[in-house]
């Protein structure tokens, strides 16, 4: 059954997606053209457009923001620059694993070409920061250093992914750490960017994000989950796509350092040359469970959704904010998209 996304989550994207329709306008027509592509607004010759994004980053951005006591109107520049960061992370993301579907379409970068794809990414992070800087409102420098702060962190966390891939010694703490980079912080940024551009005491930012750390990692342990056992026809991906690319993400990782006789197999699977056969990777996929790697990053979301949970009662956020963001936070590990 699919899990649904939670009301709040709606509503965020019908108040942030005029902002990102009007930002995305001021590109050029080339890189407005993949950009739209991207974002789900627009199609190609012979290719439709897309279901929108989940919206996931803005409905938090707005919630935080609620949470300071700000309006979410006056935030909406701030959702959306969270998720334009999250959408150049994207692009670049697709052309450096060379994934070529997204949403169930080819990405980007295989419709109009890796160059005018690395483009739209670098424009859409250049609007974020316009959008959040363009208006001299109180918090917004505050905002804007956060997400600095944060997009160095994911690209930190992409870093370490590419170097995974060229190494068969990752340990469970190393894929840990490029985990929480790669998208916790983005999630930890969304999560309390609001609260610092309403101008939120420093105690209440700092504890929505820790929240927000502790929910995105939980998100990329389901993510890394879907990976591997997610359906096509949800995640837009092929079957084990994550597999198919070798990549070390965390449910992998456990199993490989797991000790057992099935770890071992899967290291020794991995490490042969040559592309991975559909028997290959349905042998994997087996073997990472068997390795017990499932079950651990199962656990541990659950385990991340029970501390994020606790760190927002620390905060002290008002109840039906509270509820709202746990919302999210429980979709988010179970989701099947």
């Amino acid at each position: 059954m699919t899990a649904l996304l939670p009301p709040v989550v709606a509503q965020a994207r019908e108040l942030v997606e005029p902002v990102l329709r009007a930002a995305v306008d001021r590109l050029d027509p080339l890189t407005a053209r993949v950009s739209a592509y991207h974002l789900g607004w627009a199609g190609a010759p012979g290719l439709p457009s897309a279901a929108p994004g989940k919206a996931l980053r803005p409905a938090l951005v707005l919630l935080s923001a609620r949470a300071a006591g700000g309006d979410a109107e006056e935030c909406a520049p701030a959702a959306a620059a969270v998720e334009l960061v999250h959408a150049f992370s994207l692009i670049h993301d697709d052309i450096m694993d060379g994934d070529e579907m997204r949403r169930c379409r080819p990405s980007a970068w295989r419709v109009f070409g890796e160059p005018a794809a690395i483009l739209a990414g670098d424009a859409l992070l250049a609007l974020a920061f316009e959008l959040l800087l363009e208006h001299d409102a109180p918090g917004r420098s505050a905002a804007a250093r956060s997400l600095s702060a944060a997009t160095r962190g994911l690209i930190r966390g992409q870093g370490l992914d590419l170097e995974f891939e060229r190494r068969r010694d990752v340990s469970l703490d190393e894929c840990r750490e490029m985990s929480a980079h790669k998208t916790g912080d983005l999630f930890a940024c969304a999560c309390s960017i609001g609260a610092a551009a309403a101008g939120g005491p420093a105690d209440l930012v700092a504890g929505l994000a820790a929240f927000g750390a502790e929910a995105g990692l939980a998100f990329q342990l389901t993510d890394d989950l879907l990976g591997i056992w997610g359906r096509p026809e949800t995640t837009g991906k092929p079957v084990g796509s994550d597999l198919r690319s070798r990549k070390k993400s965390l449910p992998v990782v456990a199993a490989l350092t797991s000790g057992t006789a099935a770890g071992e197999r899967l290291a020794r699977l991995l490490a042969q040359p040559g592309p991975l056969t559909e028997h290959d990777l349905r042998t994997a996929a087996r073997l990472v469970e068997d390795a017990g790697g499932r079950a651990w990053a199962e656990t541990q979301a659950k385990h991340l959704l029970d501390s994020a949970g606790r760190r927002l009662a620390d905060a002290r956020v008002a109840t039906d904010v509270r509820e709202q963001l746990l919302d999210i936070a429980r979709f988010i590990t179970t989701r099947d998209y």
